[in-house]
């Protein structure tokens, strides 16, 4: 049976239609429309704009790479965030919320859609003659079947449906770059655990070869004193050094545990996981090159500020929704039935009843609800530009906080390079004369602790270095832009079963030891 048959009439379906184009196309859309804020207005990071250019390797307006990481050369590095991507617990939750706003998005766009529904009912009904008015009437018994098909549409004339889903799109947007920040903060963390790794490491190494070194001057130091060329007290004075130094290995070793663990929780393993690899210093290259952002393309590439001119971008929506709140709402509503009292009577010829509707609601009188609301959208948006401001000026600070430590970094590093090689030379001549009984053991010691302390701080400077670079490309926003979008390769790793699953599934092997 056709559509025209089931309403009955041709122009119904017409003017229904006619009625639909007229009133979308004198459709407007109220309230403000979205402009991104200006970039900042500033061509430099710093105070001193030469120390931006005596970096050394800085290179001014080149793009950072998409997968920085591989800049220092350590594939068990790329390979720890690689598995950071597919299984850290916290980057996995940004992703579900990022989804959810997504889908809340695609939902609220069926709102711009008629809405059909078909309803079917089938009914056994005793009518009494009392109902009539007539007691002496038997009455009688029958059935009634009902189909129907009815439309609803709400016409979005002033685009409040339509502001609606803007402000929800924005959100999403939000959300997208919250997950690229969380991965840059994960990825920051994977890196500065794996660099503080290497540094433990080194001076566990250091101490160790202090121990050694301590432990065979204090058999010169008693052979000495057998043969009377030293005294009691430099043999005391020596065990004392060797024990104090012993001491400061536990608490290397202890903390390299937590480093150890911390890694291994940040890439979504447990910490009784091995971990196949051991990060050292000698591991980690300093990039070549360091890229530098210019700082009017900042706004456009920090995952924070993008996010929070998302945020921004939903405000001046949510200004659009509450004007359109003030204006008038109209509904049209149709209804196409068929009644019967047989099931073979549906359908045909006189069965069909229908109706067509339009209203309109228009708000009087609020009490002054909705003049507030506005009031109310606008302040927001006020807050959201100010805190938009508030959030590139940190970026700003933090990229050139970098650039300071990256150039003081790189002098204090040239300073312990040679303070060490003094110092290595220093205690290598001390030393002989020690032996040779031209120096005193006083002479020695201090040189020694001068060479292993020099050492420690060259250690230090190192891996402070290769911190401060990781958080120059931290600062710059990681270079999301220059790779695939990160929500696309987190739904292609998704793993078959369902994140909990797994996890409760690892959960319980690590409680039953298997």
């Amino acid at each position: 049976m056709g559509f025209d048959t089931l309403i009955g009439n041709r122009r119904f379906a017409k003017r229904f239609l006619l009625g639909l184009s007229m009133l979308l196309l004198d459709g407007c859309t109220v309230g403000p429309d979205f402009k991104r804020p200006d970039r900042p207005e500033t061509n430099a990071y710093t105070e001193k704009t030469e120390m931006e250019q005596t970096v050394k390797a800085l290179q001014l307006g080149r793009e950072l790479p998409g997968q920085w990481w591989h800049l220092f050369r350590c594939k068990a590095l790329s390979a720890l965030i690689e598995q950071a991507i597919k299984r850290n617990a916290d980057l996995q939750s940004a992703y579900a919320v990022l989804v959810q706003a997504r889908e809340n998005v695609l939902s609220q766009q069926g709102s711009l859609w008629p809405s059909l529904t078909a309803d079917g009912s089938a009914l056994r009904q005793s009518v009494s003659g009392a109902m009539f008015g007539d007691p002496n009437f038997p009455g009688t018994v029958f059935n009634l079947y009902n189909a129907s098909v009815s439309i609803s549409y709400t016409l979005d004339v002033f685009g409040g449906l339509r502001r609606k889903i803007e402000n929800l799109e924005a959100q999403a947007e939000y959300h997208r770059f919250q997950l690229e920040a969380a991965f840059l903060s994960i990825t920051g963390n994977i890196i500065a655990t794996a660099v503080q790794e290497a540094s433990v490491r080194a001076q566990i190494a250091a101490t160790v070869d202090m121990i050694k070194a301590q432990a065979e001057q204090l058999a010169v130091i008693k052979q000495q004193f057998e043969l009377g060329a030293s005294a009691k007290t430099a043999v005391l004075a020596q065990q004392s050094a060797l024990q104090q130094t012993k001491t400061a290995l536990p608490p290397l070793q202890q903390q390299l545990a937590r480093v150890r663990s911390q890694l291994k929780v940040l890439v979504g393993d447990f910490p009784s996981t091995g971990m196949a690899g051991q990060f050292t210093l000698e591991d980690l290259a300093l990039p070549a090159a360091l890229p530098l952002t210019l700082p009017s393309k900042l706004a456009e590439q920090r995952p924070d500020i993008r996010a929070q001119e998302a945020m921004l971008h939903a405000a001046s929506a949510q200004i659009g929704v509450v004007t359109a709140s003030v204006f008038p709402d109209f509904t049209l509503r149709a209804n196409v039935a068929t009644l019967a009292t047989e099931t073979s009577q549906l359908f045909t010829p006189g069965s069909q009843v229908w109706n067509l509707a339009a209203g309109i609601a228009q708000p009087i009188f609020q009490g002054g609800t909705l003049t507030h609301q506005r009031e109310l959208t606008k302040a927001a948006y006020q807050q959201a530009a100010a805190q938009y401001r508030s959030t590139v000026l940190q970026a700003l600070k933090e990229v050139a906080d970098t650039l300071n430590a990256l150039h003081n970094g790189a002098d204090e590093l040239a300073s312990q390079q040679a303070a060490v090689q003094a110092a290595l030379e220093t205690r290598t001549m001390t030393k002989t004369q020690f032996e040779m009984g031209a120096l005193g053991y006083l002479d020695w010691l201090v040189a020694d602790k001068a060479y292993h302390q020099a050492r420690l701080g060259l250690i230090q400077a190192k891996a402070a270095q290769l911190t401060d670079t990781a958080g120059l490309f931290l600062a710059l926003g990681g270079g999301w832009w220059q790779r695939p979008d990160l929500t696309h390769t987190m739904a292609q790793d998704r793993p078959k079963k369902t994140p909990a699953a797994t996890w409760l599934e690892q959960f319980e092997n690590f409680r039953t030891g298997n």
